[in-house]
């Protein structure tokens, strides 16, 4: 590893958060970065209007899986309007910043939200 990542991204890398299936999730979304070959799956599971559980997948770069980690960080028990809320430059800056070859990591978890929340019936 090189510096060229922040110490948060390779925390988020090295120890992802929040891996794996979730068997009954009320919402799950895959989506591919044709760009990279990048994919994240996203599964969410909602309970009275509040993400009561989220897991991910991803297969792609150090920047796509750290991504990955902290969205389910940042939407674990949050309101689904929190989790709409939510802006890419929030993640961006989770992670402790993302160069420009990276940023498609960024790209590629926030597509991943929007799909797996518009399968949410709230």
């Amino acid at each position: 590893m090189n510096s060229m990542f922040a110490p948060e991204l390779l925390d988020h890398f090295r120890n992802p958060r929040n891996v794996g299936e979730l068997a009954d999730a009320d919402a799950s979304a895959r989506v591919e970065n044709p760009a990279c070959g990048d994919i994240m799956q996203l599964m969410l599971k909602v309970r009275a209007g509040r993400i009561d559980d989220v897991r991910f997948r991803t297969r792609g770069c150090v920047a796509a899986i750290a991504c990955g980690s902290l969205l389910t960080e940042l939407l674990h028990g949050s309101s689904l309007d929190s989790a709409r809320a939510l802006e890419r430059n929030q993640l961006v800056a989770g992670v402790g910043g993302l160069s420009n070859e990276s940023m498609h990591a960024s790209h590629l978890a926030m597509d991943a939200l929007r799909a797996a929340l518009a399968q949410v019936k709230a």
